[in-house]
């Protein structure tokens, strides 16, 4: 499988002058070169280049691959959208490859630029020991909070898939990050308690208006995003982690369009939209293959009014949003550990019967009868 490294650039303030020169002049190529692709709706980039690749090495300066790169960068954003003209900001990322782009060692990096050459020290922290014969295809240059880094595609090593003995359902919400089934609760207080924070500091400080309240307000972007990606990625690893020590599949919902399914009062718009549910999903995913741990994915239909017993489904099962109580059987437990287990059971089903007695069946397993009878 592939990941994205993520490098960092330590240049000096000359060269720092001089990456900034080239993000904006070949940002200003990839406008030059959207405006006439779009006025003249040519989206072909063999034809596209025959018009525009000698005024983009005159008019801005550009070497002949970071000519070559500028039409490319263009043409793949019309892949995706005809209708509109699509302009570039100074500084969005400058796609390299090989030609304009090699690693000297595991400390320094020669990079095209419109001042020819230069070489930079990067540092690359905990992924030192990946080899770079494992990089595959291009690199993207970026500019992030004045820092500049490599976003490198590194080829990782996936374990074989193993032959789960049992399945760990996973239910995800915003109460509760996320329930399985063997009873394990990763609570949302902290992360809410942060986003209130910082939604409230920034109401406060966008009121003021001042520059300092603005030069406050650089400083906090990205905190809040960096946080909740933190946790999301230790409540990943664990539930990995504890799939693999006892030789389970996972079993999550598929949430997409969750946002436009569902309402919420006004004062909780902002948790609902931020809910970062997709990360969580693509965490567990990406380290599961990593792992060699098979993912099963359930429709989420009605997974917190069934009742993991009888399988009725009501809606009245759900006198409270965080109590579940069948009216058929009168099963009884916490709502979102509930939704867990029904996720578990539709995984299971989902399976033929010759991936072992696991899949033959539906019912409660032992380890989620003890946690649903200390919930009740």
């Amino acid at each position: 499988m592939l990941k994205t490294l993520q490098i960092k650039l330590l240049p000096d303030e000359e060269q720092k002058d001089i990456l900034i020169d080239t993000f904006i002049r070949f940002n200003e190529a990839c406008n030059f070169v959207s405006r006439i692709a779009f006025d003249k709706k040519l989206f072909n980039k063999v034809f596209l280049q025959r018009i525009v690749y000698k005024d983009i090495r005159e008019r801005f300066g550009l070497a002949a691959q970071l000519a070559v790169r500028v039409i490319a960068k263009v043409v793949e954003t019309y892949k995706v959208d005809k209708e509109h003209f699509h302009e570039f900001r100074d500084f969005g990322s400058i796609v390299y490859d090989q030609r304009i782009l090699s690693f000297k060692g595991m400390d320094e990096v020669s990079i095209n630029t419109v001042h020819g050459r230069i070489r930079i020290p990067i540092t690359i922290g905990k992924y030192r020991e990946i080899p770079f014969e494992r990089i595959r295809g291009q690199c993207d240059l970026i500019r992030r909070n004045k820092q500049f880094y490599l976003m490198v595609a590194v080829e990782v090593p996936e374990e074989p898939l193993i032959e789960a003995k049992d399945i760990i359902g996973v239910d995800m919400g915003i109460e509760n990050i996320a329930v399985d089934s063997t009873g394990k609760y990763y609570s949302g207080d902290e992360i809410k308690d942060v986003r209130k924070h910082y939604s409230d500091l920034r109401s406060r400080l966008q009121s003021k208006g001042t520059k300092s309240a603005k030069r406050h307000l650089r400083k906090l972007s990205g905190k809040e995003s960096r946080f909740v990606r933190n946790v999301n990625h230790v409540i990943s690893k664990e539930i990995v982690q504890k799939a693999k020590g006892t030789s389970s599949a996972i079993a999550i919902e598929n949430l997409n369009g969750i946002r436009m399914r569902t309402t919420v009062k006004k004062g909780q718009r902002y948790i609902h939209n931020s809910w970062a549910f997709h990360q969580l999903r693509s965490f567990i995913e990406y380290k599961a293959m990593e792992a060699g741990i098979p993912v099963i994915v359930v429709d989420p239909k009605n997974t917190s009014r069934e009742c993991p017993v009888c399988h009725t489904i009501d809606k009245r099962n759900r006198p409270e949003r965080s109590r579940f109580r069948c009216i058929s059987c009168g099963f009884e437990g916490e709502a979102d550990f509930v939704a867990s287990l029904n996720i578990r059971n539709r995984a299971a089903v989902s399976q033929p019967i010759v991936a072992g007695a696991i899949f033959g069946h539906s019912t409660l397993p032992a380890a989620s009868s003890e946690a649903l009878a200390r919930s009740s």
